[in-house]
């Protein structure tokens, strides 16, 4: 595969960056709904290990519907549910209130607030034009020293995501394919016991 890669020697301004993450912006939120499929890439520096998974992720506005390998996570907005099958056992919890956590509501914009965006250069992948921008959280305090993303220049949309951790661990988000706009019916948001012979549900709501 033909891989062209570019890189300006000059500083580069945010607002380069941050015009490109408005079109992004403005493609997603144009949408009704998100069917991705991915593969997660888990680097664990320190220790030399690396895992390999599998994903898909359907969102459509607040909702959700996520499934990785054996776990399956859905949310209607206003409940969670995390299915294990291993344990055959759901748990339920209210969504996460922190706004600087990386959940599959914002995956697709978790750049809009809360980074420092710095545009690094282009790529040329299978005829494809990718940009590449690294965004550093203004919050120390995160567990997080940047994500890197590459995104699809003419269609506007992420290719992949590298969140790289304190603590040496880096998650590379790859997408294999999407779509959107396409008939999802909100049911798939909700968890349907009956679908689950002898589940163990653990409420963990206050």
């Amino acid at each position: 595969m033909l891989i062209v890669f570019s890189i300006s020697l000059q500083a580069q301004t945010d607002k380069k960056a941050q015009d490109i993450l408005k079109s992004v912006s403005v493609k997603y939120k144009s949408l009704k709904n998100i069917t991705a499929k991915f593969k997660l890439n888990i680097k664990d520096q320190a220790n030399k290990a690396i895992q390999n998974q599998n994903g898909t992720l359907v969102l459509k506005g607040p909702k959700y519907k996520l499934i990785m390998g054996t776990q399956e996570i859905l949310s209607d907005g206003k409940v969670v549910w995390t299915y294990l099958k291993d344990a055959n056992e759901v748990q339920i919890n209210e969504p996460k209130s922190d706004p600087g956590a990386i959940t599959p509501q914002n995956i697709f914009t978790i750049y809009e607030k809360g980074f420092k965006s710095k545009y690094i250069g282009e790529k040329t992948v299978g005829g494809k034009v990718l940009q590449i921008i690294e965004l550093v959280p203004e919050d120390a305090k995160r567990n997080f020293i940047k994500i890197q993303l590459t995104i699809n220049k003419s269609e506007k949309y992420i290719a992949q995501a590298i969140v790289y951790e304190k603590s040496g661990t880096n998650y590379t988000y790859s997408i294999d394919s999407f779509s959107s706009n396409t008939e999802v019916n909100d049911t798939i948001f909700t968890f349907n016991k009956s679908n689950y012979p002898n589940v163990d549900v653990i409420d963990l709501r206050n």
